[in-house]
């Protein structure tokens, strides 16, 4: 059994996901074990509470540099035995410090087909840039800005009459989907340690 950590800053839908899927045996191979939330309002706190997984609001502001930041958070990480970090609407670039300390062993979720639309605002970029499909990539972090080895892609076409709100709608939909399937098969292939 793999131990998971999720980290995320936002509203936790991919987070909520995760846990459900191995609550309804979709993923049998590993166990959330804890959320991670760097803003103190982020409502995947509330969503940890509700489905009564452990969770740990750690402010970036509270320490004098990334590194401490993250020295933190890696002390928590070893106390709960985590294996991988799984990022879900993480809004920080991982710094060496925590690279270094799981290597090959934290992956991110994007929603924009990589290399196409790196960096914070995948889907609104893509709408932007009026491209026919855009998508969904998994892939393990690096140091680069969504530049690590892909585990999996899936594509999206846009349809013409789609606002930017349908087109967030859809993305997540894929992302709700793919996520703990491709968590599940990840971790089967023995990448667990």
């Amino acid at each position: 059994m793999v131990n998971i950590a999720v980290f995320a800053s936002g509203s936790g839908s991919n987070f909520e996901r995760i846990v459900k899927a191995k609550e309804g045996r979709e993923a049998s191979n590993y166990s959330v074990k804890l959320l991670i939330a760097d803003k103190k309002d982020a409502f995947a706190i509330e969503r940890a509470k509700k489905l009564g997984i452990k969770n740990i609001f750690i402010d970036p502001k509270g320490f004098s540099s990334k590194f401490e930041f993250e020295s933190k958070i890696i002390e928590i990480l070893k106390m709960e035995a985590i294996d991988f970090i799984v990022l879900a609407g993480y809004m920080r670039i991982i710094s060496s410090n925590l690279l270094n300390e799981y290597p090959n062993r934290i992956i991110n979720i994007h929603p924009a087909y990589l290399p196409e639309f790196p960096g914070k605002d995948g889907i609104s970029d893509a709408f932007e840039a009026g491209v026919k499909e855009t998508g969904v990539t998994i892939h393990f972090v690096d140091s680069g800005v969504d530049t690590g080895e892909i585990i999996y892609q899936e594509r999206l076409n846009i349809d013409s009459e789609w606002d930017l709100n349908k087109l967030k709608e859809e993305i997540h939909k894929i992302e709700h989907r793919i996520y703990p399937m491709v968590l599940t098969k990840l971790f089967e292939k023995g990448e667990n340690k």
